[in-house]
């Protein structure tokens, strides 16, 4: 059965060029022409996806974001934007969008973008996986992260694949490029992109959060990425090459 997308965005030739592009790579659309239909789609319709553009003439794309991120926490996004708008792109992943794809952009570039979140956001229901860290556990399937104290909070897909693939590692530290990659899906060449950044930040904060020493998750110059793990985690864990294969 293929995916279903909802694509918000109110320019009708941008939008019409997404929906025949998706439609015919396979995919199921959805349309809104404008942000209230957008939301109201989001919130009763069953989607895989939502590309969500950010400048919308009556309710913007950051207002959408922060209320599906308030009823759920793992619905894949990726945000259009416009080149100048770093600002609202930054804001938008800080609020838990999976990508983005700036305008204006190739056919080639969005359909590539859309199958690198959807590998990604495959459900893991059964063969519960969890990682120790010192002073909590996270658990894969359920993408939760709890200390022995009963205090929890939910993770987004990104931050668990994140969480998952520096785990792997056995301790060594992970570049931002190996991480586009091999949790993003995105060939790091010619990309600039501070997305790796921000998903660490957000499971930084996660942690401190829960009254855990963000440093388990260091930066190590000139090299990136480090998760200090206590134990070894249940269940196997994949290894970079698994992790990398087929982006």
């Amino acid at each position: 059965m293929s995916s279903t997308i909802l694509t918000i965005e109110d320019d009708n030739a941008i939008r019409r060029g997404i929906v025949d592009a998706l439609t015919h790579s396979g995919y199921r659309v959805l349309e809104a022409a404008n942000g209230k239909l957008g939301l109201e789609l989001a919130k009763s319709a069953s989607f895989d996806l939502l590309l969500l553009d950010l400048v919308l003439p009556d309710l913007s794309g950051l207002e959408i974001l922060r209320d599906i991120r308030r009823h759920d926490s793992n619905q894949s996004v990726i945000i259009l934007t416009a080149m100048g708008q770093e600002e609202d792109r930054v804001q938008g992943l800080k609020l838990g969008a999976d990508d983005y794809v700036v305008k204006p952009f190739s056919v080639r570039e969005l359909i590539a973008r859309v199958e690198a979140v959807l590998r990604r956001a495959i459900p893991r229901i059964e063969n519960l996986e969890q990682i120790v860290l010192p002073g909590a556990t996270v658990d894969i399937a359920r993408r939760t992260m709890s200390t022995e104290n009963g205090q929890s909070v939910s993770l987004s897909e990104l931050e668990t694949q994140l969480i998952r693939y520096l785990a792997a590692q056995g301790g060594h530290p992970i570049s931002r490029e190996e991480l586009l990659k091999g949790v993003w899906g995105i060939n790091p060449r010619g990309v600039e992109t501070r997305t790796v950044d921000m998903q660490v930040a957000r499971v930084r904060e996660k942690l401190t959060r829960l009254g855990i020493d963000s440093g388990i998750l260091k930066t190590v110059r000139g090299e990136g990425y480090l998760l200090k793990v206590s134990e070894p985690s249940q269940g196997a864990m994949p290894t970079t090459s698994n992790l990398a294969e087929g982006s």
